[in-house]
């Protein structure tokens, strides 16, 4: 499983970082940065919550 971010769509909440420090963090410029987008499938439930807390939909996983 893979996590991609559509950097024309994110804001930089940061909602993804407080749910996956490890895997999101957001600069200061605002763009998000994943830190190894393929994720065992041990992390889907985290990632799965990652993606669906996202304001503005700019997270999608991908198999």
């Amino acid at each position: 499983m893979k996590v991609v971010v559509d950097l024309d769509r994110c804001t930089g909440h940061g909602i993804c970082e407080s749910i996956a420090e490890d895997v999101f963090e957001v600069g200061d410029d605002g763009i998000v940065v994943i830190h190894d987008s393929e994720r065992p499938e041990s992390d889907r439930d985290r990632m799965q919550q990652a993606v669906t807390q996202c304001p503005v939909s700019a997270l999608r996983l991908a198999d």
